[in-house]
């Protein structure tokens, strides 16, 4: 089925395209219709192949075939697509790939060694795949190494340059979240109270997660008044959609509402 609809689409494209135009100006409108189709969608990758096949030396077209493939779950065909990709530009997509390593496949070990290879490659600039800094990006991979020293430095890396460069209150309210959990899971409470504490203030009260975290702490510190209160309040944020999630992947300690339903008996108990 799938070969019969790039047969078709390539003739379709190729009577669109055919004329005076250059094998690579051909390319970029394959590409560009291409970028009208949701990414995994069939249509979405035959055009992607098709603009391959007229210039193959385009890096961001292997990188849309290969995430096409990702979001399929074609996994064997993503990597030697990516590979392709930063074959070409390995400036712009090696970081890009870290990233993919760390959600989609939670190869830590890879995702890092991707993020520390864009420092050689641009020494004089911090790249910042999907938004955010190779640094934010390593504290969390550092995070499932359960490396929490590590961890932490990355992420109070990124939280001083962002609050140097445009304010704390610009700062994404996950780095404060993760950086909390690293110290929480490492025994620093007084840290990771800090932490969900700005994750708060700066996400106008309202963090199932940081909620989630203090309340333990609470329980800890035997505060059980407080912390039944508070797990109480991240319950309220749960079922109104304030939680730590991510689209296609399960996010790095993603909560769910039995985790806080199951916290919530415990401090009755």
């Amino acid at each position: 089925m799938e070969k019969s609809q790039k047969f078709y689409l390539s003739l379709f494209l190729a009577f669109i395209f055919f004329g005076c135009q250059t094998n690579q100006e051909k390319a970029i409108e394959a590409s560009e219709f291409g970028f009208h189709f949701y990414q995994g969608d069939p249509t979405h990758m035959n055009a992607f192949a098709y603009a391959l096949e007229l210039d193959s030396t385009n890096a961001e077209n292997w990188r849309e075939l290969s995430v096409t493939y990702l979001k399929r779950g074609i996994p064997h065909n993503w990597k030697k697509y990516y590979d392709k990709a930063i074959e070409h530009d390995p400036i712009t997509w090696q970081p890009w790939r870290g990233y993919l390593y760390l959600w989609f496949y939670r190869d830590y070990k890879k995702a890092i060694a991707d993020f520390n290879a864009s420092d050689t490659l641009t020494p004089n600039f911090i790249d910042a795949p999907q938004g955010h800094s190779v640094d934010y990006w390593r504290g969390i991979a550092y995070l499932g190494l359960k490396n929490y020293e590590k961890s932490n430095w990355y992420f109070e890396k990124h939280i001083k340059k962002e609050t140097k460069d445009f304010g704390e209150d610009y700062v994404d309210l996950t780095a404060f979240l993760y950086n909390g959990i690293s110290y929480f899971e490492s025994g620093d409470y007084e840290k990771a109270l800090l932490n969900f504490n700005k994750q708060l203030e700066y996400g106008k009260n309202l963090s199932a997660d940081a909620k989630f975290y203090k309340a333990q702490i609470f329980r800890i510190e035997n505060k059980t008044e407080e912390a039944k209160i508070i797990i109480n309040s991240a319950i309220e944020d749960f079922n109104a959609g304030y939680f730590n999630n991510r689209n296609y992947v399960e996010t790095l300690r993603q909560i769910y509402l039995e985790d806080l339903n199951d916290l919530k008996k415990q401090l009755i108990n």
